[in-house]
């Protein structure tokens, strides 16, 4: 016959359930500490890329403006003046809108540069980069299009 007296479970470390209630402090400092030593290695290659999806984020648009600025120079037979014509215009065969929404401004809050005619091309689509201005390097770069 078995004795009636409760058998209690022993864990991996030799104490009792009844010993172990929770976590200890060195067991959570040992945590957090793993835990900061992962953050270190993962966020600066993380934050790194922003950056760069940035950048993309404004050669994306600006190509989508090209497409719009082409469609609008076989409608009309010239290109715009002007991004916002690409909104609207009341000019003979404008078939517009060319653009589905407003004229966003670059992935750092400033407006997208339009020059026609351009100093490189029929026309110059340009991002100043981060900084806003004229030249730079890595994210302050200049983009264009």
């Amino acid at each position: 016959m078995l004795s009636e007296n409760k058998v209690k479970p022993i864990l991996a470390c030799g104490l009792t359930r009844k010993n172990k209630s929770g976590f200890t402090l060195v067991e959570l400092l040992i945590v957090m500490v793993i835990l900061g030593l992962l953050a270190s290695l993962v966020a600066p290659k993380m934050f790194g890329k922003i950056g760069s999806s940035k950048q993309g984020t404004a050669k994306t648009q600006m190509e989508l403006f090209s497409t719009s600025l082409d469609m609008y120079r076989l409608d009309l037979g010239n290109y715009p003046a002007t991004l916002d014509e690409l909104r609207s215009s009341d000019k003979a065969n404008w078939q517009g809108p060319y653009l589905p929404k407003d004229i966003p401004n670059d992935p750092w809050g400033n407006s997208y540069i339009y020059k026609f005619p351009g100093d490189n091309g029929e026309y110059d689509l340009i991002s100043y980069g981060s900084d806003g201005k004229e030249g730079g390097t890595d994210e302050a770069s200049d983009i264009s299009y």
